[in-house]
């Protein structure tokens, strides 16, 4: 019962006291850069209808693809135990393999260089 007691006295004295150092230390020096918001990027004193790149849906679309497919082959390791594991094994092939062509066709076509 002690432990449990002087645990929770030791916590809640740390996280009092580091809440405390954080709103102390917060308000030492503000400056443009901490009191303006953060915009992307972009300076927030512009207009609202700036041109958008493109790329940036390209990337968040090709993280979507690639998290995808690892929703898609977690659970293969359990495939083996499947009567026809060489069935699983297979689609798990023809997935990789789209997604591999998909990305050098992406990668010839120059869709993920960020500089041009």
């Amino acid at each position: 019962m002690n432990v449990t007691i002087s645990t929770m006295t030791i916590a809640i004295i740390l996280s009092t006291t580091l809440m405390m150092l954080n709103y102390w230390l917060a308000l030492i020096k503000p400056d443009n850069e901490k009191l303006s918001p953060y915009e992307c990027g972009f300076d927030p004193l512009e207009s609202a209808r700036l041109p958008f790149s493109i790329r940036f849906f390209l990337v968040a679309i090709l993280f979507l693809l690639f998290d995808l497919e690892i929703a898609l082959l977690l659970p293969l390791p359990w495939a083996t135990q499947l009567p026809l594991p060489t069935y699983t094994f297979t689609w798990a092939l023809t997935i990789l393999l789209l997604l591999t062509l998909g990305l050098t066709y992406e990668w010839i076509q120059g869709g993920l260089e960020w500089a041009e």
